[in-house]
């Protein structure tokens, strides 16, 4: 993508008072000099040891030796491993007026019949858009068949965003106080944006409109303990295929340029900074916030990346699409490049 960082700067863990404060080596010196990491027991790297806020604690731990890592400082008070009563999220109900209600999905009383019938009417249109080294258009995923594996690919991001306090949205989300939708203009970009072609606009319209009635991709979202929630493909997907689009609350960049909200992507990099734009899907947002971001800078990096991430103008407006760069079978976790052309975003601790 053009801009492919979740975040456009750096973290900065020195918001919290119990951080090491790297710009205050006196005070690090005489009340933190002693501290050091409860996980690989070193005192090094201060300014990414973060103190557990638990009563009488104050135990140390690196950013990068917690299990989920933690990419930036928690909002609030934290509690380590210490003092943590974290527990494994807790299952999304396995039914199907939960679930419907939870991805307020447009389906009345369509039979599986019926729908068994779509796909097969989708398989063959999807036929005729199988793209040439000429023509190398966009592809719309291809839904699990079966309805019960579907609900519970439905039911694990339910699950993710649920414990994430998160609100199911599949579009960018404009709120009072934030970034209005006539800020989100594609013509802003600084250099130009790529647009999206009729075509594919169609096949990105079809996805949408599959997830409307609940044929949701087929990703599954897991808990690693090692990198927190991340997403599987759960069958087969060809090159070229739209994942999902990034979807989230719209805000200026100038607003967040010191926020540690989750997950934040870039949308407009324009010109005029103040008019820079990112997503911020914290509060609302779909499972593109569970795919990770690796450091494609590394050999193991450019291994793992099977996706892309990339700006669109789509009708005048900026839209980030994720997209396979290639062939994923299934069981492959998904990664795409944290980094693209910033290295602003330190990734040298990604998995």
């Amino acid at each position: 993508m053009v801009v492919l960082g979740r975040r456009t700067q750096a973290p900065k863990p020195l918001s919290r008072s119990q951080i090491v404060d790297d710009d205050s080596d006196s005070a690090s010196d005489s009340e933190y000099g002693d501290v050091s990491c409860e996980e690989c027991g070193s005192g090094d790297s201060p300014a990414e040891l973060l103190l557990c806020d638990g009563c009488n604690c104050n135990r140390g731990y690196h950013l990068f030796c917690l299990r989920p890592i933690l990419v930036h400082v928690p909002k609030g008070k934290w509690f380590g491993p210490c003092c943590s009563k974290n527990k494994k999220p807790k299952s999304f109900p396995l039914h199907q007026t939960k679930i419907s209600d939870f991805f307020r999905i447009k389906r009345s009383a369509e039979s599986l019949q019926k729908i068994n019938q779509d796909n097969r009417k989708r398989r063959r249109r999807a036929s005729n858009l199988v793209m040439s080294k000429k023509k190398r258009r966009l592809l719309p995923f291809s839904p699990t068949e079966d309805h019960t594996r579907r609900m519970q690919q439905m039911a694990s991001l339910a699950t993710a965003l649920t414990a994430t306090g998160t609100k199911f949205s599949n579009e960018l989300t404009y709120r009072p106080r934030m970034a209005p939708r006539s800020a989100n203009c594609a013509a802003l970009e600084q250099g130009g944006m790529q647009v999206l072609s009729k075509e594919d606009i169609e096949t990105l319209n079809l996805c949408k409109s599959m997830m409307d009635r609940g044929e949701c991709p087929p990703l599954m979202v897991v808990f690693d303990p090692q990198e927190g929630f991340t997403v599987e493909a759960d069958k087969f997907i060809r090159d070229l295929t739209i994942i999902t689009e990034y979807a989230g609350d719209v805000d200026y960049l100038k607003n967040r340029e010191n926020d540690d909200g989750d997950s934040m992507m870039t949308l407009l990099s324009a010109a005029n900074p103040s008019k820079s734009l990112v997503i911020c899907p914290d509060k609302h947002g779909n499972i593109a916030r569970f795919v990770n971001g690796i450091n494609n800078h590394t050999p193991d990096g450019r291994k793992k990346q099977n996706l892309k991430c990339v700006r669109y103008d789509v009708n005048g407006e900026s839209r980030v699409l994720l997209i396979a760069n290639r062939d994923i079978p299934k069981g492959e976790r998904l990664y795409y490049d944290y980094n693209g052309y910033e290295n602003e975003y330190p990734t040298e601790h990604f998995v």
